[in-house]
């Protein structure tokens, strides 16, 4: 296993903890200014819509989330990740996949990009 593919499994595991938390920090630390998101047949620039949603008291808040089928490629500056992710709270359960793009950018690694299937 490469250091990337490391680095990039331990920010997948914080984000999923800032899904829990929740946690908006993380998600305005990792997000970059200019990522870009598809899904639901729309794409859109969302790091702000994103941190706002995770603030306590607003969006919808998860007793459970679980990531499996993680696969992580290591693109040398840049990581692949595809997952399906499990949702569980008070209003069901919800199973998505997805595809994140992680860059590493002044220093630190940032998701550039995603998708939501």
């Amino acid at each position: 296993m490469t250091s990337v593919v490391n680095e990039i499994e331990r920010l997948e595991e914080e984000l999923r903890q800032a899904e829990l938390g929740p946690d908006p920090e993380f998600f305005a630390k990792h997000i970059d200014d200019q990522m870009v998101f598809v899904g639901g047949g729309q794409s859109a620039q969302p790091k702000m819509q994103i941190v706002e949603a995770h603030r306590p008291g607003k969006g919808q808040k998860f007793t459970r989330v679980e990531m499996t089928n993680v696969k992580i490629i290591d693109q040398g500056i840049a990581a692949v990740v595809t997952c399906q992710g499990t949702y569980e709270g008070p209003n069901g359960t919800h199973v998505l996949k997805f595809m994140r793009v992680w860059a590493k950018k002044n220093g630190g690694w940032k998701i550039i990009a995603g998708a939501m299937i």
